[in-house]
């Protein structure tokens, strides 16, 4: 019996502000000391008055745009009640009837095959705090640091059918928010989380009875967390059983979910007009203004990073390193595709060689250090090896690349007479592999080429010394 899964995310994303969404209070609960980032207005103090932080309002609407969608004109906040330990207020502000987004898509793209997802809502809300459990403690921890951090809760339609593609729209509403200036992105810090609604049915056209998957932050467990809940429903249903409506958390040591309590409906929240925040109203030529400051976006990176000749696969590696991106799109527009596509590969490498970077590539590394230092190696000034140990010092100091190369010792010789006379020598040192070559063995002429480099200590121009070998030996 063949079941069709039907899979929507609701993922919760920390808006990118120095202060919370209704309290003057820090918004970077990293590295901060438990409850030491909490006021009044963050515990729901008798008297305590919010007031709406307005730059999350126009991340907001950055975040519209990504969604290639515009935010509402009219958007209101609603009390969503529920209680637990680490929401003191008993209530969470956030929006339900009227969210600042409606609609929009996010493009994916598995295995060759490009779909447009459908986007439900976003809505404003603020965070609740953080409960933990020490391990065989007969107590529980609450740390109300997050409680207030404004949160988008952007809601795709259920139109995602497998494990990859769920994987697929994590990833990309990730690049989507992080480039956007929507949000940090620090997946560790949990700055995205996703909740994965996975049912089956076998009526492509009606979904089952879903359960809810709750606060996955990589992309691999979202895809792991969809795939254990495919199987385990099916094998329900074909078993003839039924699938309860649930909230499930995921076990990342036993690559399982597991049951935590039943799904809430709307009604149990007993949402109610929040009395404290007055609606949001934005006029179009405010829209129109923040349409201006939206950077430049995953796809049009993508399409710019194409004309490099760069493969697919390397320009997700590249989107995943935002901060090589504007050097490599500086030189292909400065000096053109060959010289952009070999510096994309020095600074993928880079990136990747903790001992070279601490962190990530500073974006202030210059195109025309780069551009010159690429024309050193079409110039066959240059070997690729001695060009990536001059790269490594350009990440480091401001020197140029001609001054770094000399300082180094790593210029290849490229003058003809002088390799002439040491290629004659070889030969002559080398007699009977120089008969072998005449005999037609040309691949002997690498041994000689070899003999060559050694003779200058690797500063020859192996091409040049190849040519000249072989002109020396009329082949």
């Amino acid at each position: 019996m063949k079941y069709v899964p039907m899979i929507g995310v609701e993922t919760h994303v920390q808006l990118k502000t120095h202060t919370k969404l209704f309290a003057a209070v820090g918004n970077d609960a990293r590295n901060a000391p438990p409850n030491s980032l909490i006021s009044h207005i963050c515990v729901g103090m008798p008297g305590a008055l919010p007031v709406l932080n307005a730059r999350a309002v126009d991340i907001s609407i950055l975040a519209a745009f990504a969604l290639n969608t515009k935010p509402q004109s009219f958007s209101k906040f609603e009390r969503k009640h529920y209680f637990y330990p680490d929401l003191p207020k008993g209530y969470q502000i956030t929006q339900y009837e009227d969210p600042i987004i409606k609609d929009g898509e996010v493009a994916i793209s598995v295995d060759g095959q490009s779909r447009r997802i459908g986007i439900e809502r976003a809505n404003l809300e603020e965070d609740a705090g953080k409960s933990t459990h020490p391990a065989g403690a007969d107590y529980s921890l609450v740390d109300l640091n997050r409680a207030g951090t404004p949160l988008l809760e952007i809601v795709s339609k259920p139109e995602l059918h497998s494990a990859q593609e769920a994987k697929a729209y994590a990833r990309e509403l990730y690049l989507l928010m992080k480039y956007a200036g929507v949000s940090d992105g620090d997946l560790y810090h949990g700055h995205l989380r996703f909740d994965v609604n996975v049912s089956v049915s076998q009526d492509p056209n009606k979904p089952g009875t879903r359960a809810e998957v709750k606060n996955l932050n990589s992309f691999r467990s979202v895809e792991a967390a969809v795939n254990y809940e495919l199987t385990r429903q099916a094998e329900i249903l074909r078993n003839g059983g039924n699938i309860t409506q649930e909230t499930r958390g995921w076990d990342e040591a036993k690559q399982k979910t597991f049951a935590q309590r039943t799904k809430e409906e709307a009604e149990d929240y007993r949402y109610m007009p929040e009395p404290d925040i007055p609606p949001v109203e934005l006029e179009d030529s405010y829209i129109e203004e923040l349409r201006k400051n939206l950077p430049r976006l995953p796809g049009e990176i993508r399409i710019e990073l194409s004309k490099t000749g760069i493969g697919t696969q390397v320009i997700e590696d590249i989107l995943d390193r935002a901060s090589i991106i504007k050097p490599i799109l500086d030189v292909l527009d400065a000096a053109g595709a060959e010289d952009a596509r070999r510096i994309a590969f020095w600074l993928i490498q880079a990136e990747q060689a903790d001992e070279v970077m601490a962190g990530e590539i500073a974006p202030e590394v210059d195109s025309a250090r780069l551009i010159s230092l690429s024309k050193m190696v079409d110039g066959g000034q240059l070997s690729s090896s001695a060009a990536k140990k001059v790269f490594e010092r350009i990440l480091t100091t401001h020197d140029d690349p001609q001054v770094i190369a000399e300082e180094l010792n790593l210029l290849q010789v490229s003058d003809e007479n002088a390799l002439e006379k040491v290629a004659a020598e070889v030969i002559a040192e080398n007699a009977s592999v120089a008969e072998d070559i005449k005999r037609g063995q040309t691949k002997a002429v690498g041994y000689l080429v070899g003999q060559v480099m050694a003779k200058t200590k690797g500063q020859a121009n192996p091409a040049l010394a190849q040519q000249i070998i072989k002109k020396l030996l009329n082949i």
